[in-house]
């Protein structure tokens, strides 16, 4: 990536960044309960569940609808089902969506996972974790590039 701007390597596409970090995504009916689910979450190390309906994405269910949406309600885990309490009809990005756009979108809406679609078919999800990683690894890039070019290393 030797004299790729930092703006360029932000507009790169979230696939790229898909593809780096893997397209497993973690699904479950609707009809799972939410205690199932975050059963789940917890044994898989992940903050969010995707709810899907055969191969349609019908919501998400993340650690913050638990907390708002059954604790807070007052809601039984262990019977509630997350047709109930899940987030329909999540934003989704498309594989070409620049990363920055992302990023922007989790920061503008406030929610940290991101199902990635293409043509109505699962891609995988992102989190904001993933798009700070990488954000993080473009500033060291861009930083050994500077110091490499105020050492002599570069041609001029």
């Amino acid at each position: 990536m030797s004299g790729t701007s930092q703006i360029g390597l932000m507009n790169t596409s979230i696939s790229v960044l898909l593809e780096r970090k893997g397209r497993a995504a973690f699904s479950v009916p609707p009809t799972t309960t939410v205690t199932e689910a975050a059963r789940e979450t917890q044994r898989r190390k992940v903050g969010a569940v995707l709810v899907m309906e055969g191969d349609q994405l019908v919501g998400i269910f993340t650690e913050r609808d638990l907390l708002w949406r059954v604790v807070a309600a007052g809601l039984d885990p262990k019977t509630t089902p997350l047709s109930q309490v899940m987030t329909r009809n999540p934003i989704t990005a498309g594989p070409t969506t620049p990363i920055q756009q992302v990023m922007d979108i989790f920061t503008e809406k406030r929610f940290r996972h991101m199902p990635v679609m293409d043509g109505g078919k699962l891609l995988g999800i992102i989190s904001i974790g993933d798009a700070l990683r990488w954000a993080a690894a473009v500033h060291r890039q861009e930083a050994e590039q500077l110091k490499q070019y105020i050492s002599g290393g570069y041609p001029t």
